[in-house]
């Protein structure tokens, strides 16, 4: 004989995948908004993108297309990327939306200011990428160009270049928030992490190396602000950790 409680046993669950289902919907149709928003002026936010390198090319020189298909295809995927940028805090909502019925009220007084922080440092590190590596990057490169060599970047190299490094500075901006959250829920010690600074800051080069083109300079630019965010983060992540222990039980028991 079943269990009279089986389908209410299910429900929980079911209801939740739904609730999921339909922000992820959400989510979407906000992003085919933005998409459809943008696209009508993807070429002017090209250029705007490829600023930073056209304005170091001779004026007989322009961007090429290697491809038949890429004067179309690159502008539609810079306008849907924009987009997917665009609408993430909107995305990070619903997310925060899903999860706040199953955190307690000291849980969301600190998840509230590390979504939006996160936000924050994330469009903090591409417009640190955009407005001080890349133009430095870029000079660079136009200026060891061998003789007879002309620089013409290819209009879909260019935008992967592009791209990956705004995600790579978008999420090694994170690092601070990352930090915060292990030393918050007691998974890391900030003091111990403190004493491994050597062998972070090598893993801040490596990750830098794994994450940028090919060339010191961009590695560098990546690599000492993440160790930065990392002294950032191990502040925060002592302050919070000061403050478990202020409130833990054992410490209020011994009190």
């Amino acid at each position: 004989m079943p269990n009279d409680n089986s389908n209410f046993d299910k429900q929980p669950l079911i209801a939740h995948l739904i609730e999921l289902r339909n922000r992820i919907l959400l989510s979407t149709l906000i992003i085919f908004i933005a998409f459809l928003a943008i696209i009508p002026f993807s070429a002017e936010l090209y250029l705007y993108i490829s600023a930073p390198i056209r304005n170091l090319l001779p004026n007989d020189i322009t961007m090429i297309a290697t491809e038949v298909a890429s004067p179309f295809l690159t502008p539609f995927k810079l306008a849907l990327i924009s987009a997917i940028f665009l609408t993430m805090p909107h995305s990070l909502y619903q997310t925060w939306a899903f999860l706040a019925p199953g955190l307690y009220k000291k849980e969301k007084i600190i998840v509230v200011p590390l979504f939006l922080a996160s936000i924050v440092l994330f469009y903090a590190g591409i417009a640190f990428v955009f407005y001080l590596v890349f133009p430095l990057i870029f000079a660079f490169f136009s200026n060891i160009a061998p003789d007879g060599i002309s620089l013409m970047p290819d209009i879909r190299s260019y935008l992967d270049f592009v791209l990956k490094l705004f995600f790579a500075f978008g999420i090694s901006f994170q690092v601070p928030i990352g930090i915060f959250i292990l030393s918050w829920t007691n998974a890391l010690d900030p003091y111990k992490l403190s004493s491994k600074r050597p062998y972070v800051i090598i893993m801040c080069f490596i990750v830098g190396m794994l994450m940028t083109p090919p060339d010191v300079i961009s590695q560098i630019m990546l690599a000492v602000p993440t160790w930065l965010l990392f002294e950032l983060g191990l502040i925060l992540g002592k302050l919070i950790s000061k403050k478990n222990q202020l409130t833990s039980p054992s410490t209020i028991a011994e009190e």
